[in-house]
């Protein structure tokens, strides 16, 4: 598979370790999950005392009442905050896929923002050292999957951190989707791109803060300064409307816990000329082309894919693939979210697609090949293997993987 264990698990020191606070409710009735920034602030900041800090987050890194961490630290006279670092979309939000914010001084704090995006190495690492901070905090939502960007944007800075010689510290959040199993491919690291990195699995089934303690034991070539603040509240069984916490939407398609639900799967279709759903109101969950009709419906209900159904579906675009055209396709709905398996889900999407829809085709520039992490996926279904053989293609990797994962996580 490609993952080497290092002896030396460099994962730092777990700030404010509490023990369980029990099972997760429904919003509004009970305890409530604490994130990691919901702890670091109830302790004072003692974790940050004496450090000049720079804080890589998204408009994701919100309190419980939705204000934003950056403006809570900025008037707290017990942490010195200096500086604030986007990541791909900007700190405030503003840009699409695929854009930043670049650098400006934010008009609510007066901070120092700098662009991290597309940044990795000296070259970012020299950013963290123009900043003039001593810690670097990360807090963003993730999504669960591996080729949703910020986790890497994690890796980068960690990296970066490191050679910038700068501490580096994770406020935990939760994994939306629910934090109980692996699933998916795993990345040859001949596939390497900013949506992988490293050789993990499509759905990792981590949270950010665990992930971070797997980088830096297994992939970093010199593991940072690393602590990670936990959650407390929160079970790998947990899925996000359990949590208690406000949904922020991480990025701009991706609006609601639902599409996270289905994104690492369906985000394949990226890599093909059908319109994975952007440019409308349920991205990731309607799936389509011009020429598509009821027999891809028709063809993936037939599969009788655990948790799922397809509806013949119609949609047009505002913005992206077919922009403005009403196109032809399906609509997934999840009636039964703990069966659901969103990868084998978007297989048996890619496979009925190509098998009822003489007009599929694959990216040119086999873009397919970077989101499942290999050519596997691409070539099995192009040589006419059903869902269960494409599946079956990964499981000794997922099965290696699983057992480096298992030893850094952190929550049961």
């Amino acid at each position: 598979m490609g993952v080497s264990r290092r002896g030396l698990l460099v994962a730092g020191g777990a700030v404010g370790v509490a023990a369980a606070a029990g099972p997760a409710v429904a919003h509004g009735a009970g305890r409530r999950v604490r994130t990691g920034f919901d702890r670091l602030a109830a302790d004072g900041y003692a974790a940050l005392v004496g450090e000049r800090v720079g804080v890589v987050t998204n408009p994701t890194g919100v309190t419980s009442d939705v204000r934003h961490i950056v403006d809570v630290m900025h008037a707290d006279d017990r942490v010195d905050l200096a500086a604030v670092f986007g990541p791909e979309h900007g700190f405030r939000g503003t840009a699409q896929a695929g854009g930043s914010e670049g650098r400006y001084d934010d008009p609510a704090t007066g901070l120092p923002v700098y662009d991290t995006y597309l940044k990795s190495g000296k070259a970012l690492a020299d950013v963290f050292t123009a900043s003039g901070v001593d810690t670097v905090v990360f807090d963003i939502q993730d999504v669960g999957a591996r080729f949703y960007t910020y986790i890497w944007t994690l890796y980068d800075c960690m990296v970066a951190a490191e050679l910038a010689g700068k501490r580096f510290v994770v406020l935990d959040r939760p994994n939306p989707v629910t934090g109980r199993a692996a699933l998916g491919p795993v990345l040859d690291r001949a596939f390497a791109t900013f949506v992988g990195r490293e050789p993990i699995s499509q759905a990792h089934g981590m949270t950010v803060a665990e992930l971070a303690r797997l980088f830096n034991g297994e992939f970093l070539a010199r593991p940072v300064e690393l602590a990670t603040v936990r959650m407390s509240g929160w079970r790998r069984s947990d899925f996000f409307d359990g949590t208690g916490l406000p949904w922020v939407p991480p990025s701009p398609n991706m609006p609601t816990p639902d599409t996270a639900l289905v994104y690492a799967g369906t985000c394949l279709f990226e890599g093909t000329n059908l319109s994975e759903g952007r440019g409308t109101t349920r991205p990731f969950e309607l799936l389509g082309a011009e020429g598509v009709d009821r027999r891809w419906a028709e063809a993936a209900n037939a599969l009788d894919l655990p948790g799922v159904r397809f509806r013949e579906a119609y949609f047009a675009p505002v913005f992206s693939k077919f922009q403005g055209k009403t196109v032809g396709g399906v609509q997934l709905h999840v009636d039964d979210r703990e069966a659901f398996d969103p990868v084998r889900t978007g297989i048996g999407l890619l496979v009925t697609a190509k098998r009822s829809w003489s007009g599929f085709a694959w990216r040119a520039d086999n873009w397919i090949d970077k989101l499942t992490g290999s050519v596997k996926v691409r070539t099995l279904i192009d040589a006419g293997a059903d869902t269960d053989e494409v599946v079956g293609a990964w499981q000794a990797d997922l099965a290696a993987f699983r057992a480096v994962r298992r030893r850094y996580l952190v929550y049961g």
